[in-house]
């Protein structure tokens, strides 16, 4: 007789959901990243879900200005990886055009509305990317050390 299988504990928690290309479907995907955090133990207003909420933020304003394709949506999923301590910040839009790294300093003048929000995702995840996605577009993604926030 073949030993018992042993369960293994769930580390990884998983949220998906697609928002529509708008201010509002932005700061929707903002406010709904934090709650879930907090579900999953990472308190509102700690260092940790700041960070995540300013790269959710940051990255679905992009999405909507940047990224939006009329008609279409934009996706955000979360995957928090508590054994590694790490929230994966994806969000996925149907634009073909890629963000550029940013340079050292902003190439945008001083008293500019925009063009900062990548140097903001920069300073606050310990990573960031682009990447491929099914069908048409990209997504971008985030990574924060929720253990050692900065």
């Amino acid at each position: 007789m073949p030993a018992p299988r042993t369960q293994q504990a769930v580390t990884v928690s998983v949220f998906a959901q697609r928002f529509s290309a708008t201010r509002r479907g932005a700061r929707l995907a903002r406010r709904l990243a934090v709650h879930r955090l907090d579900l999953w133990g990472v308190p509102y207003g700690s260092p940790a879900s700041d960070a995540v909420a300013l790269v959710v933020a940051e990255l679905a304003a992009n999405a909507v200005l940047h990224g939006r394709v009329p008609g279409r949506d934009f996706e955000l999923c979360l995957r928090y990886d508590r054994a590694a301590r790490v929230v994966r910040v994806e969000v996925s839009d149907t634009h073909p055009r890629r963000p550029e790294p940013p340079g050292p300093a902003p190439r945008t003048p001083t008293d500019a509305d925009g063009g900062r929000g990548l140097l903001l995702v920069a300073a606050v995840a310990a990573r960031w990317g682009v990447g491929e996605r099914p069908g048409p577009g990209k997504t971008v993604w985030a990574e924060c050390d929720v253990g050692q926030c900065r």
